[in-house]
């Protein structure tokens, strides 16, 4: 017997994070925590800083050398971090 307004525990987590609105800053708290694993500890090392400001990612890299790098590989980045977060949650990456 199944009632009218069950749902699974995933769906009512979903409509608890929209409801208070804290879908947003659950994913910006993600996309950090996922920058190490999905970049790789040489390039953690040289962040400074990961924030995320209206699904805008923005880094801080403290080597040249490597920001140069990373500047040609912003649309591998973001579309690496939108996989692991498994939805299309980065629309922008900015490189300083």
């Amino acid at each position: 017997m199944s009632r009218k307004n069950e749902q699974t525990l995933q769906e009512a987590m979903k409509a608890m994070l929209n409801e208070y609105k804290l879908a947003s800053q659950l994913n910006e708290t993600r996309v950090k925590s996922l920058w190490g694993r999905v970049m790789g500890k040489t390039i953690s090392t040289y962040t400074s800083e990961v924030a995320v400001r209206k699904n805008i990612l923005y880094i801080t890299i403290l080597s040249a050398p490597l920001r140069q790098e990373l500047s040609y590989a912003k649309e591998t980045i973001r579309k690496r971090l939108n996989e692991e977060l498994g939805e299309e949650y980065v629309k922008e990456v900015v490189i300083r």
